[in-house]
């Protein structure tokens, strides 16, 4: 019913209205924060690998830089937060989304719940980056033997 709805009131381009916001929204999320996590591997101590605790200090490592990956992937991309929700809640484009949210609330637009944002977003991301890699570390774990 809801398709149909869609379909007759905006015709087939409605079927994938926000699309554009979304992947604007997702893709950079993820890239951002796969460059910190990146970073943070570069730039943080590396676990001595002759260390009894070894095995929880590499999982203390990747909590660390998960978190610090989920949070950075949130805040940097909440403005594609903000306009992809504006898109669905107003029913504009893109472009003019963008343009409605700056004449309404000006620059302060790039910042609109964050703090709700960075609960949402920056625990699923920093959950999968750090599951993930502890799924590798298990599984490096085990081939070792």
């Amino acid at each position: 019913e809801s398709l149909k709805q869609i379909y007759s009131t905006h015709g087939l381009g409605g079927l994938w209205h926000g699309t554009s916001a979304g992947i604007l929204k997702t893709v950079p999320k993820y890239c951002t924060a796969i460059f910190i996590k990146d970073y943070m591997e570069q730039t943080m101590p590396p676990v001595d690998p002759e260390s009894p605790t070894k095995d929880r200090d590499k999982l203390i490592h990747s909590a660390i830089k998960s978190a610090a990956a989920g949070v950075a992937g949130a805040a940097l991309t909440n403005p594609l937060d903000v306009i992809r929700n504006e898109m669905f809640k107003t029913n504009l484009g893109l472009f003019d989304a963008v343009r409605s949210l700056h004449r309404e609330m000006g620059y302060n637009f790039l910042v609109r719940g964050m703090s709700k944002n960075l609960v949402a977003v920056s625990i699923p991301v920093a959950s999968t980056i750090f599951f993930t890699d502890a799924f590798i570390q298990y599984t490096n774990s085990k081939n070792d033997l």
